[in-house]
């Protein structure tokens, strides 16, 4: 039953480029959940995928804007995946909030929901990650030091036209650590993976670089 029911859904999924199972995710780029940044933080992002997750190499952007312990973020790419399926954009968007953490508190906790979003070939899965980030900020008078980690319910969703919608839950993990200088540029490498039933674990590595504009009063 289980070997079925996987089959099906690799052949579901075989138009958005995802090698097996619902499980993997749709942008070819990390879930990030490193907390809250007070302010408007905006960025680029290159992901490289394993074989699980489909190979290739996902172009996106990113930005979030932090209103004290509350925070949004959205996030836009262009993965095109390895072998004949086509290149497809996703999008998606998240709600965060900081559980632990202060302004003389280098730990922070944060809270994050959300849901990424691709269709290709009439085929749609969306991507709902829920979980914690933690993260520990390290002060340095050049360089602000802040590794991160983020284990999470992966929740992917996928429907189509003449096809049974389908829906799986998985254990998935991501973490990173993230550089920011005094003028606001910023940079950050990033992996994420998840884990299945079927052992099909999709991962994915990125670098990003992003730009912290500070709003008075926030």
């Amino acid at each position: 039953m289980r070997s079925t029911r996987c089959f099906s859904l690799t052949l579901l999924l075989a138009g958005l480029g995802l090698s097996s199972g619902v499980q993997a995710q749709v942008t070819g780029l990390p879930v990030h959940n490193a907390g809250i940044t007070g302010g408007l933080t905006i960025g680029a992002e290159m992901g490289f995928p394993d074989a699980d997750y489909g190979k290739g190499t996902g172009l996106g952007a990113r930005g979030a804007l932090g209103l004290g312990p509350f925070g949004v973020s959205a996030v836009i790419s262009r993965w095109n995946p390895k072998g004949p399926a086509e290149a497809h954009t996703a999008v998606g968007g998240y709600l965060n909030l900081k559980v632990f953490g202060g302004p003389l508190i280098p730990l922070s906790v944060t809270l994050q929901g959300g849901a990424e979003y691709a269709s290709s070939n009439g085929i749609k899965v969306v991507h709902a990650p829920v979980g914690l980030g933690i993260a520990l900020k390290i002060p340095n008078p050049a360089l602000a030091i802040k590794p991160w980690l983020a284990p999470r319910l992966d929740i992917v969703r996928a429907s189509g036209t003449g096809i049974n919608s389908d829906t799986e839950s998985n254990f998935g993990i991501s973490g990173g650590v993230d550089f920011s200088l005094l003028g606001g540029l910023g940079f950050g490498v990033a992996y994420d993976r998840t884990w299945a039933d079927n052992d099909v674990n999709p991962g994915v590595f990125s670098v990003g670089v992003n730009y912290a504009i500070k709003i008075p009063g926030l």
